[in-house]
């Protein structure tokens, strides 16, 4: 039993060839809408206010610069190998053919985790924006609904407070909250929509990438004129005595958790089996959709701590309320009816992400067949879609934006590392293959992802890590209790490595 066996290059190309389960639909368009789809959403829409006002202030702008500086160093990787084997699985499918099984069961497990709590995180958001968007129409949904179970909400404008005992808080009525019953809605609407088809879902996800395009320009154009220079002052605001709260340090800990705004790009490399010309729209979509997002993300995190003092930045919807004190009137409505639907393209992208992670986990023995079960009219994994949009809605009715967020950012950017390594390791050992895309200064691009990447990671809070560790632990007892007896590979008569 060789847990490092993998597989060879050419069969995998083979399979991209020759697959007809899923159907390829998605063109370089298609591909580069579904990565804005994901990139613009939480990051833009709800992680500039939170990151603003509790770790880096003004600076939140550099914390964007730097998380999009490891993003393009890593989306150049991702191109390489997307172009070289089309297959869904994304950085999965890449450890497998480089680093061996082990080391792609711990990326596949850790993927699986990065979009669950993604669509987690966004529905999250998206609750916050449908609440604010219900409001300015008389409709109330009680806060008791509306938000993390055990949070303070204030029954009068909705915001939230962490707090012993929301009777204690001033400026209420204050309520708990129970359950987050908007971000249960959503998921299972988005789960019934890519029950139905990629081709379907990736229509409904370009007509939404316009929307909430059209919308974030619009509010760049008409907040503008209410930007106080005053209040980037100080930029950088002085350490509050913490690594995370501030000073340089806050800063870079806020672009490890503003990461999250990035892993679009990365969800693209998993539709690369529903590519028409994968060998040339992948890189496009990959790099087109990283590029766009990240001038859109500093120009409006600018934007927003400019016309709002940073401080005041700590609400579900930042962009609301900075489009509220531009004085933008009925304009406001219609962004947060922009937010919403930029959001739900990231849910849908997610749980598209994750439901192919897991289908591809299924064919290679890895996880149970009934897994990847492919559904004979719309050719879609539909039981593992139905499955986890069911579990990715527990802890949508529970947790907050930044507990799922952080733990979003560290399995992605352990993904990053891992696929940084791979190119490397592959250039290394078959210099010889031909390759439709090849990352630039490969020895210099892949070592500062991987650097960069790790960088990140130290700066997140050790509870982050613990989590990791501990979903980590729970991965590995399913691989050696399933998973190494399962699999493809290992059913497979030995056959030595190449040199």
């Amino acid at each position: 039993m060789n847990l490092l066996r993998r597989k060879s290059i050419a069969a995998l190309q083979a399979e991209a060839e020759t697959s007809t389960a899923l159907r390829r639909s998605l063109g370089a368009f298609n591909l580069t809408a579904l990565g804005i789809g994901a990139i613009i959403g939480t990051g833009i829409f709800v992680l500039t206010g939170t990151v603003a006002a509790q770790n880096a202030g003004p600076a939140v702008v550099l914390s964007f610069v730097f998380a999009g500086i490891a993003s393009v160093f890593a989306a150049l990787c991702y191109s390489e190998f997307a172009a070289l084997v089309p297959i869904a699985g994304s950085a999965y499918t890449y450890g497998y053919a480089t680093l061996g099984e082990f080391f792609a069961w711990v990326i596949g497990w850790d993927l699986i985790l990065e979009y669950a709590l993604g669509a987690v995180t966004v529905a999250i958001g998206w609750s916050g924006y449908v609440v604010s968007f219900l409001r300015d129409f008389g409709i109330n949904i009680p806060g008791q609904f509306s938000a993390a179970r055990g949070v303070c909400v204030n029954l009068a404008d909705g915001t939230t407070q962490a707090a012993a005992a929301c009777a204690d808080l001033a400026g209420g009525p204050w309520a708990t909250a129970l359950f987050n019953f908007p971000a249960v809605v959503i998921i299972a609407l988005v789960t019934t929509l890519l029950v139905i088809g990629i081709k379907e879902s990736a229509s409904v996800n370009n007509v939404i990438v316009i929307i909430k395009v059209a919308v974030v320009i619009l509010f760049i154009a008409l907040a503008a004129h209410a930007v106080n220079p005053d209040n980037w002052s100080p930029f950088i605001p002085p350490n509050a005595g913490t690594r995370e709260a501030f000073g340089f340090t806050g800063v870079v800990s806020g672009a490890g958790v503003v990461f999250f705004a990035y892993i679009g790009f990365d969800a693209v490399s998993t539709a690369a089996q529903e590519a028409k010309n994968p060998q040339r729209d992948m890189p496009i979509g990959i790099i087109a959709s990283l590029l766009v997002c990240t001038v859109l993300y500093i120009i409006v995190a600018a934007i927003a701590t400019g016309v709002v003092p940073y401080a005041e930045l700590n609400v579900p919807d930042p962009i609301a309320m900075v489009a509220d004190r531009a004085g933008l009137g009925w304009i406001a409505t219609f962004i947060k009816l922009g937010a919403i639907a930029g959001l739900s393209s990231v849910i849908l992208v997610m749980l598209l992400g994750q439901s192919r992670i897991f289908y591809t986990m299924s064919k290679d023995g890895l996880l149970p067949p009934f897994i990847g079960k492919v559904h004979p009219r719309f050719k879609t994994p539909w039981v593992i879609s139905i499955v986890t949009g069911a579990a990715v809605a527990i802890p949508a009715g529970f947790l907050t934006v930044r507990e799922a967020g952080s733990l979003v950012s560290i399995g992605t950017l352990l993904a990053f590392v891992i696929v940084a390594f791979a190119v490397m390791v592959l250039r290394w050992r078959e210099p010889g293959l031909h390759r439709p895309f090849t990352t630039p200064l490969v020895w210099v691009v892949a070592p500062l992802s991987a650097a960069s990447a790790i960088y990140l990671m130290i700066f997140l809070p050790w509870r982050t890590w613990e989590r990791l560790l501990i979903w980590l632990a729970i991965g590995l007892v399913i691989y050696f209790a399933y998973g190494v007896r399962n699999s493809v590979l290992n059913r497979e008569p030995a056959t030595p490595p190449r040199a």
